[in-house]
């Protein structure tokens, strides 16, 4: 099987301006707020987004789909790709086995009954639509979307309208298909847990541009700028300036005037003296009962405190940085055995390699 390659801009009804890659076997998440553009993502990738505007390039290996400078663009039919819709858009009007055998090209009866066998729908092929649970009619739609043998596979929010129960067994039955199939396979979600849990790369899509791709890990970790951070979900982001010392540390400076100063890594990307904008990963942060003599060690007043059953929303600020918060999710069995309260105090460690910082994108002067 073949990488899939787009390289899309756009300028009506969507503005687009994004390039991704999926090889072979993998499975890439296009992540971003509702209306950034990813299902015209796909939709441009399908054949389907009708634009005389649309300028780019679209090739599965050396397939070539779409090139708006050799005048080529290929219909759906011809491209092959696999949807998967949100909503499912299933026929009504006809059975299950019905459904999935109006994509075969030609209808198979024996690769149908192989595939609602492989996706645990057997025995209910007479079935139609309305007499399916939600997480039957999204198994009927994946079904649907592989008995063409689709050249991509193309999954636009197919887990957002079932109950977790059913999402928990579609990814399980994703999961179990990508050990099968060689296909390129592009995931649009809105749910950064989801897209962790999937996807072998994540792409961070914003006002139809790509801003970031990389694993999950990587991209959640190290955002490119504080607007991938925003979109990824990071509560903690905080400005400062950074300073060079030896053997590859740095010093953050944070606050104003510095009041504190946490040691990082250095990458050799920023320059000495630069102003940064800086996050830090949850899971490179420990809260302690006392000081334990490290340098990124911080007395914090807790400010807020409420158990969420398991877990807790705890609201931090740093002792010397009274008009700063840090906000964490620990689990209420720590707090209650740290004897956290609203008033009194914390230690927070924050581990040098979970620190990540980024320069402050600086405004364009114009000439007078």
């Amino acid at each position: 099987m073949s990488r899939l390659e787009a390289l899309i801009h756009n300028t009506s009804p969507m503005r687009l301006q994004a390039s991704f890659d999926c090889a072979a076997g993998e499975l890439v998440a296009l992540v971003g707020p509702s209306g950034s553009g990813k299902t015209s993502l796909l939709r441009a990738v399908a054949g389907l987004l009708k634009s005389r505007s649309l300028r780019g390039r679209i090739a599965v290996g050396d397939e070539l789909w779409f090139d708006s400078e050799r005048g080529i663009d290929r219909p759906p039919q011809q491209r092959r790709p696999g949807l998967v819709f949100q909503h499912y858009a299933l026929f009504p009007h006809l059975s299950a086995l019905e459904n999935v055998a109006i994509a075969g090209r030609p209808a198979d009866p024996r690769a149908c009954a192989e595939l609602f066998r492989r996706l645990g729908l057997a025995g209910l092929e007479r079935r139609r639509p309305a007499q399916l649970s939600g997480g039957q009619q999204q198994r009927v739609a994946l079904a649907r979307a592989l008995a063409g043998a689709p050249r991509v596979l193309l999954l636009d929010e197919p887990f957002s309208a079932v109950d977790a129960p059913a999402r928990q067994r579609l990814y399980r039955e994703l999961a179990a298909l990508r050990q099968e199939l060689s296909t390129p396979m592009v995931l649009v979600t809105h749910d950064l847990a989801e897209a962790r849990r999937l996807a072998d790369r994540v792409v961070i899509v914003d006002a139809g541009e790509t801003l970031q791709s990389g694993p999950p890990a990587q991209v959640f970790a190290s955002p490119r700028n504080a607007r991938v951070a925003e979109l990824v979900g990071i509560q903690n982001h905080f400005s400062g300036r950074f300073h060079r010392q030896e053997a590859g540390w740095g010093r953050l400076a944070w606050g104003e005037r510095g009041e504190v100063s946490l040691r990082v890594a250095d990458k050799h990307r920023i320059p000495d003296g630069a102003s940064v904008t800086w996050v830090f990963a949850g899971e490179g942060v420990e809260l302690l009962a006392a000081p334990d003599g490290d340098a990124n060690t911080l007395r914090c007043e807790v400010m807020e405190q409420l158990a969420l059953g398991e877990t807790s929303l705890c609201s931090l600020r740093p002792a010397d940085l009274p008009d700063q918060r840090v906000t964490l999710n620990p689990s209420t069995a720590q707090l209650r055995k740290l004897g956290a309260a609203v008033g009194g105090s914390l230690w927070l460690r924050i581990a040098p390699s979970a620190i990540h910082i980024m320069p402050v994108r600086q405004a364009l002067v114009q000439p007078t």
